[in-house]
């Protein structure tokens, strides 16, 4: 019986009883003679002298007699129940003679009849047993429910769940590297223990959204065949205080007596945030239910083979009691994959399905600079998407190629109406992106494809990708300073050829006012400022997010770093105003192809600037 059916049987028997009980009783009413004729005994008692009666009816357990006259005359009379109507008769004086003038009918009790007047008579009781039975019921559950209330929602991962292991989780080696001593760990602790050594009790992953860090503590569970305890942070806490505790000991006893075991909490930050900063002082439920975590991973009871692996984004908000060893020992880092580690992904995820032969993954990974594990995943379902609405069998270099600027950008919007003149000022923004690009060794970027059709919010987009991945911490100032120049040549593009600006380029301004700030404030890249980082820290926090920022230099120093960053921006906005007039012809040539063409890919677009 299905579930759901089966915790309503009560109330849907219950419905059942009335509806029977309510047309039994309208058939017994039915039965009743509708005949406007009624008469009293005495006028059946004169009719049968007279001797014209023909018939008289009785129903079995009926109040009532059917007489008919010989003149085919009905009526009915009414008569008290288990009454022996002839005995009745007698007793009014009729003789045998009389009574022998007429024919009388008593009619027997049907089956049906019988149970009905059975049913009719005991569904009074039998509702009211169901209801008392129903509501008895629904009082039991409301008390399991109060006691269950702090009860822990985690999920535990059997048998049945599909195994995830190291092997489909790519892109993050070293991660991967930290996880495999817990597994060591739970699959034979003994040579550990003999060492000396303990078992970690906390993992703690910390990484931009995307990166595979839930896939990582579910490919560890995987590896080390152990029962697996997930659920998220917010699920922890409620509206009433101590509910979030009492759910954190339910859950490290549902553990304890699993163990070994792995427990997985996402998005920890949700409850582990710095203590003091919310409203609600020592009773805040928050602080409570992190107070109990920090208890239960390193209290009194520290002999259990249980290890809590943990996921956020925002490390700096966690509270220091739940990041120092004995309880999260371990921090492992899952950043935004490497070019390798792209191309991994990419066959991790294309795995099943149809990829032709001639595509390129390691040209799909140089161009996919920034993308996460989830990106990446995404690309490749987008690919398939596209492959199958062109009626193609497999996913050819094309739909990649496409999959990426649509997961980058968003689709695109070839149905909006642009003006030709509109179309040009693209054509020219686009082409002085792609010819200072060209132009600047120094930017290390090489142009894939400029396309003036509208993708997302960008009227056209030139795809850069660079030569060498390196990190940011590595970059030179020339490189930042031409990133700028670069940025801000379609803007300086449509002030060389129409003699004016359009409010287009408002997120190039941005993106190079942004750079170059940090060059001033954090980079110490300002020949006037110095080598001095002038960023601001978070001093006051609010639920665990900054709520604002302190200013550790004087409205002096304000006023010369923002003096610096707008000597960068002019600076660059004129050098690359110079290196698009140098190259004019080569600015127009392009606009036209793009203003014919719509986009020129990365070989054409190679010829046209060595011409």
């Amino acid at each position: 019986m299905p579930k759901g059916l089966r915790n309503n049987i009560v109330p849907l028997i219950l419905i059942a009883l009335v509806i029977a009980y309510a047309a039994m009783a309208f058939a017994r009413t039915s039965t009743l003679p509708r005949s406007t004729d009624e008469a009293s005994f005495n006028t059946l008692v004169q009719e049968i002298k007279k001797q014209n009666v023909k018939e008289v009816v009785a129903p079995a357990g009926g109040t009532f007699l059917r007489v008919q006259l010989k003149n085919d005359k009905r009526f009915i009379v009414n008569k008290e129940e288990n009454i022996d109507t002839i005995q009745r008769l007698r007793n009014y004086g009729l003789t045998p003679e009389d009574l022998a003038s007429f024919d009388y009918r008593p009619e027997t009790a049907s089956l049906m009849s019988q149970l009905g007047f059975w049913i009719i008579n005991l569904l009074p009781v039998l509702l009211i047993l169901g209801l008392f039975i129903f509501s008895m019921r629904r009082a039991q559950s409301g008390a399991d429910q109060a006691f269950s209330f702090g009860r822990s929602r985690a999920k535990r991962m059997n048998s049945e769940t599909p195994v995830v292991t190291f092997a489909d989780v790519a892109g993050c080696e070293e991660s991967k590297f930290e996880l495999v001593e817990v597994v060591d760990f739970l699959k034979s602790p003994e040579k550990f223990i003999q060492l000396g050594a303990r078992i970690p009790k906390g993992v703690l992953l910390i990484g931009p959204p995307g990166t595979g860090k839930t896939l990582l503590a579910k490919a560890t569970a995987g590896e080390a065949g152990v029962p697996f305890f997930s659920l998220s942070g917010s699920e922890f806490v409620e509206l009433f205080v101590g509910v979030g505790a009492s759910r954190v000991r339910d859950l490290f006893d549902q553990a304890k007596k699993a163990a070994p075991c792995i427990i997985f909490i996402d998005e920890i930050d949700a409850v582990g945030r710095q203590r003091g900063g919310g409203w609600g002082g020592g009773n805040d439920e928050r602080e409570q239910t992190l107070n109990q975590m920090l208890v239960e991973m390193d209290g009194f009871s520290t002999d259990t083979n249980v290890i809590v692996i943990a996921a956020t984004n925002r490390a700096d908000t966690l509270d220091p009691a739940l990041l120092r060893p004995g309880r999260f020992d371990r921090r492992v880092m899952v950043d935004v994959p490497d070019i390798t580690g792209r191309e991994a992904i990419l066959k991790v995820h294309s795995k099943g399905k149809p990829i032709s032969a001639d595509v390129e993954m390691n040209l799909i990974a140089k161009q996919t600079p920034g993308f996460t594990g989830a990106d990446l995943e995404n690309l490749i379902n987008e690919s398939a998407i596209l492959a199958a609405r062109a009626g193609k069998k497999e996913i050819m270099q094309a739909e990649l190629q496409e999959a990426i600027e649509k997961v980058a950008l968003g689709p695109e919007r070839r149905s909006r109406l642009i003006t030709p003149r509109e179309k040009e000022v693209v054509a020219y923004h686009e082409a002085g992106h792609a010819v200072a690009a060209a132009m600047l060794p120094e930017a290390e970027l090489l142009m894939q494809k400029v396309t003036i059709i509208p993708r997302g919010m960008a009227g056209g987009v030139t795809w850069f990708a660079p030569e060498h991945e390196e990190s940011a911490l590595n970059m030179t100032r020339k490189k930042m300073e031409a990133q700028i120049v670069m940025t801000l040549a379609g803007r300086a593009a449509e002030d060389i050829v129409f003699n004016d600006v359009t409010a287009g380029a408002v997120s190039d301004l941005e993106r190079a006012s942004s750079l170059a700030r940090a060059m001033v404030r954090q980079y110490g890249m300002s020949d006037e400022m110095g080598p001095v980082s002038y960023s601001g820290r978070a001093e006051a926090s609010f639920m665990g997010r900054e709520f604002g920022e302190s200013k550790p230099y004087s409205d002096k120093i304000a006023e010369q770093i923002d003096h610096e960053v707008t000597k960068i921006i002019r600076r660059s906005y004129e050098r690359s105003k110079q290196v698009l007039t140098d190259n004019k012809e080569k600015l127009v040539t392009l606009a036209k192809r793009l203003l014919e063409h719509e986009t020129v890919d990365a070989g054409e677009f190679k010829q046209m600037m060595a011409a």
